[in-house]
């Protein structure tokens, strides 16, 4: 009742009572009493990874394993080492016909922490991943654990989601209690439940799946052997690795199935779990002074799984973000990474309520959990629920911001309530009413600008993508707290000279209205120009265009290429990016993503706006189609002018669209 409180305590007693079928259908768990035949496991000779399975006998799961892996291989290449510890059974003679396995034999018993250290002594990989024989695999088992070493320069041990055959959580993560005594998280949960799909720091992870570098395992002495036969060993091992100055991650993309109690049973009192008492003593002992630094006994569960964290923040966007789809989803994905790595325990909230299994996994990488549903009904739901828990939330948009604010000030009455403007939804309101005249546009600019300056002023903090918006909004709200927050891009940088470029590109989908406008004007104007010039000359829309748009849109020289995963092919090859843009507002991602490849633009005034950047010295600015084609005559003609725009657009998205000033900006904010 104390660690889980008495809604966790009644819904465990449920769990007791659950009637589950004995096999999750949807894991395909592979059968034990097939009749054996020899097959081969597609391992490499020269193997990244070196996985280790310690046996002791049940020959039956060991080979379910073994076909596990064999169906579910992984992308990078990897060897296979089972360590026999002295199997009673014909393990050893049915394991010789298993082509592609390096298999081992221990002179006398010993136990799984021994066993484990010979396998590492043997093996070839830059990588360990030590698995329990009564595991089966799931794809992207060990690629899922690569990429959390990938992704996390600080990452010492990575370790899988755990799961039962019946389907249920069994383990996502370990916590360590002040007194050694060890907790896994997550134990009979459903196992896509949001809280356990995200990436996260956690104290220990089971060595039934357990990747960590050979160079590190091999620096902290391998397994301590104190723990000899088995027990303490992994929450011993990780506690030595965040010694060395790394961290322990679970990793939910990496799933494995676990038949718990298969190898040593589950009584405390008998057998092989006998060592499992014994050795909290000896691990409490080892670890004295770390253990003050751990949450004291009787913390709640809530409260430890977040114990490195600093708060909970919420962030709501109306859907989840894609960055292939648009700039803000890029930013915003930038944003809840950089959150993470600030310390702070990150929730998201689709407003729409959908998320798709990779969008989950995308933030999940972030360490970002995703509320969506089937999980969650809504947000008023979960702010009455959760609202307590909280210590920021940031709405983003104006739409968003509107029907939230009060709700969470109501619901979450410690959070600070920080409003993400995205861009100033009433400038660009105002301005695309200027350009098409339209009375009752100009009305609606008018209405969204009294709504979205009365939630700045409601609002702790205000975040804009421009200086020329923040500057604007002192004027209008001169009290308001308004802080920038631009555009959050990597430098990829220039990787292709000059000579050889041809065509240009425009990069923003049909989703948005000024990319729309802009798209006409190029078909109908921009282009014929260019081409009256240039005759071959090709402009590359990269975006998402509805068939019907395309047809209609369809002109020699327009060539639409949808959402692409990777733009470098396309920036590596074109001469320039064009944003021809006539409205809108904030700070344009379609220039910053130009310029981070250092692909010079040509841009109307109101696209670079807020931007930082000089005319002629940063970017080429042109207004009417006579100018575009004037600018991109020049800029095919004039190796030095295109070189000096792509130096300085390089420069540009460094200093003022980097990763280092939006941390600065969320630092100051939230601290």
């Amino acid at each position: 009742m104390a660690l889980r409180g008495w809604r966790g305590t009644l819904a465990r007693v449920r769990q007791e009572f659950e009637r589950r079928p004995t096999f999750d259908d949807a894991l395909h768990v592979e059968p034990l009493d097939v009749p054996f035949e020899p097959f081969a496991l597609p391992t490499s000779a020269k193997p990244l990874v070196s996985v280790v399975i310690p046996i002791h006998g049940k020959i039956a799961y060991t080979l379910a394993c073994l076909r596990s892996l064999t169906r579910h291989a992984p992308h990078a290449p990897f060897e296979v080492i089972v360590v026999d510890d002295a199997s009673p059974d014909d393990s050893v003679e049915r394991l010789g016909q298993v082509e592609g396995l390096r298999l081992l034999r221990n002179a006398h018993n010993l136990g799984f922490v021994g066993s484990c250290n010979a396998g590492a002594a043997a093996a070839q990989g830059e990588f360990l991943l030590f698995l329990n024989n009564d595991t089966q695999v799931m794809p992207n088992w060990l690629d899922g654990l690569l990429c959390t070493f990938g992704d996390r320069s600080d990452c010492g041990i990575a370790g899988s989601r755990l799961v039962y055959p019946d389907g249920r959580l069994q383990e996502a993560g370990g916590l360590v209690f002040a007194d050694g005594a060890c907790w896994t998280s997550g134990r009979f949960e459903q196992r896509d439940a949001p809280a356990w799909r995200f990436r996260r720091e956690v104290d220990y992870v089971s060595g039934a799946s357990l990747m960590i570098r050979r160079d590190v395992f091999d620096r902290v002495g391998g397994f301590d052997m104190r723990y000899a036969p088995a027990y303490y060993e992994d929450t011993d091992l990780a506690f030595s690795v965040r010694a060395q100055g790394f961290k322990v991650y679970y990793e939910p993309s990496s799933t494995v199935i676990h038949c718990e109690g298969i190898s040593a049973g589950t009584d405390l009192s008998s057998g092989m779990k006998r060592h499992q008492v014994v050795n909290q003593a000896t691990f409490a002992a080892k670890w004295a002074d770390a253990l003050e630094q751990q949450p004291p006994v009787g913390t709640s569960l809530l409260r430890a799984l977040r114990w490195r964290r600093k708060g909970r923040i919420l962030v709501v966007d109306s859907m989840t973000p894609e960055p292939t789809r648009d700039s803000g989803s890029l930013r915003l994905s930038a944003i809840l990474r950089l959150l993470d790595e600030q310390g702070w325990a990150v929730s998201f909230l689709p407003d729409d309520g959908r998320a798709s299994d990779e969008e989950i996994r995308a933030l999940g990488a972030l360490g970002t959990e995703v509320l969506c549903r089937p999980w969650i009904s809504d947000l008023p739901h979960w702010l009455r629920a959760h609202g307590h828990e909280l210590r920021a939330v940031m709405l983003c948009r104006h739409t968003v911001a509107g029907q939230y604010a009060s709700l969470v000030r109501k619901h979450a009455p410690k959070a600070r309530l920080l409003f993400d403007t995205v861009d100033l939804h009433f400038l660009r309101e105002q301005r695309a009413a200027e350009l098409s005249g339209n009375a009752s546009m100009a009305r609606q600019a008018l209405a969204s600008r009294k709504s979205e300056l009365a939630l700045i002023e409601q609002c702790d903090v205000t975040f804009v993508v421009s200086p020329h918006e923040q500057a604007l909004l002192a004027a209008e709200l001169p009290h308001a707290k308004v802080e920038l927050l631009s555009n959050i891009h990597e430098v990829f940088g220039c990787h292709r000279p000059y000579l050889g470029r041809r065509d240009l590109v425009f990069i923003g989908g049909y989703g948005h209205p000024p990319n729309v406008d802009a798209i006409r004007w190029i078909a109908a104007e921009i282009l014929p120009a260019l081409r009256a010039h240039l005759k071959d000359i090709q402009v590359h829309v990269v975006g998402d265009i509805p068939e019907a748009a395309r047809n209609e849109l369809s002109s020699p020289g327009l060539v639409f290429h949808g959402r692409v995963p990777d733009l470098a092919p396309i920036m590596e090859r074109t001469l320039a990016s064009i944003a021809p843009l006539r409205f809108g507002a904030g700070v344009k991602g379609k220039i910053n993503m130009a310029m981070s490849h250092g692909l010079p633009v040509v841009a109307t005034g109101t696209a670079v706006e807020g931007m930082q950047l000089k005319p002629g010295v940063d970017v080429l600015v042109a207004e009417d189609p006579a100018a575009f084609t004037e600018a991109v005559v020049r800029l095919g003609s004039d190796e030095a002018l295109w070189t000096t725009l792509s130096r300085n657009s390089l420069h540009n998205v460094d200093r003022h669209f980097s990763p280092r000033a939006a941390a600065d900006t969320l630092r100051r904010v939230l601290d």
